[in-house]
């Protein structure tokens, strides 16, 4: 058996110290993407654990293992560490951009895991060439610069929310910009690296069998959401919800109509 990995122990070993866990019932737990952590997903948590165990958790990025190289399925592999030390057999799993990425990886690795999947702007399709070489010069650029650069932050709160937020939500806006200043430019630079240059999967989709959730915001300038299309068109029983007045943190960007269309999904998902 290949020996797990220290960053996978620590998942296992310290799982406390990277997670949010509240309420009682069914379980959902939520990975964060890019530039983000746990604390995206807050409001979520705070409406759906009336009835829902919900968890948010941070992904390498955001902890002490976040200097070193990795990939998706290493993200998926935390993640599996941690439902261990949770004592969770099986989750609706919601992973927005990177995290769901890794979600669909984890729904290929460990299938008995997941009863359903929420993927918020995300797709399976992988990066163009131009956008590969796009982020890995933005990533090269970071790791020079740091995130406190002024040109950095402007590039990251262009990308991560939609004209609405930007021209209206300021406090939003600024607070994730705070948070950004404080990131060990390492962090960045390999949490990029790890889906970069991932592999289409459309292919694999077909044997993804679970219900699948697609939310994805219309202002989302990174991933526009036609580049979804093939993905629902090939998972056997997937949907779509667009919120109108979203880019690609559209969590914290309309939080109740994200909420609402996972709750729907949950009261059909969930038994």
């Amino acid at each position: 058996m290949k020996k797990e990995s220290p960053t996978v122990s620590r998942y296992r070993e310290r799982a406390s110290t990277v997670i949010t866990d509240a309420g009682d019932g069914p379980p959902v737990v939520f990975a964060h993407g890019m530039l983000m952590d746990r604390t995206l997903f807050n409001p979520q948590l705070a409406a759906l654990s009336d009835n829902y165990r919900t968890i948010s958790y941070d992904l390498r990025a955001r902890t002490d293992r976040y200097n070193e190289s990795y990939n998706l399925e290493d993200l998926a592999a935390d993640l599996n560490a941690l439902l261990d030390a949770l004592h969770i057999e099986s989750v609706v799993l919601a992973g927005i951009s990177m995290g769901g990425f890794m979600a669909l990886r984890f729904a290929e690795h460990y299938p008995q895991r997941v009863n359903g999947l929420v993927l918020i702007n995300s797709m399976a399709e992988p990066h163009t060439e131009a956008e590969r070489e796009e982020y890995s010069a933005l990533a090269k650029r970071v790791l020079d610069e740091g995130v406190q650069s002024e040109r950095i932050r402007h590039i990251a709160r262009t990308k991560m929310f939609g004209e609405t937020t930007l021209e209206e939500n300021h406090t939003i806006v600024d607070h994730w910009e705070k948070r950004w200043a404080t990131y060990p430019p390492e962090s960045v630079y390999h949490a990029m690296h790890s889906w970069i240059d991932r592999s289409d999967y459309t292919h694999k989709l077909p044997n993804i069998e679970i219900p699948v959730l697609s939310i994805h915001g219309k202002e989302n300038t990174v991933l526009a959401p036609k580049r979804t299309e093939s993905m629902l068109d090939t998972l056997p029983d997937a949907r779509q919800t667009v919120v109108s007045a979203a880019g690609h943190s559209a969590p914290v960007e309309q939080p109740d109509e994200v909420t609402d269309a996972i709750r729907e999904f949950l009261s059909e998902v969930v038994l």
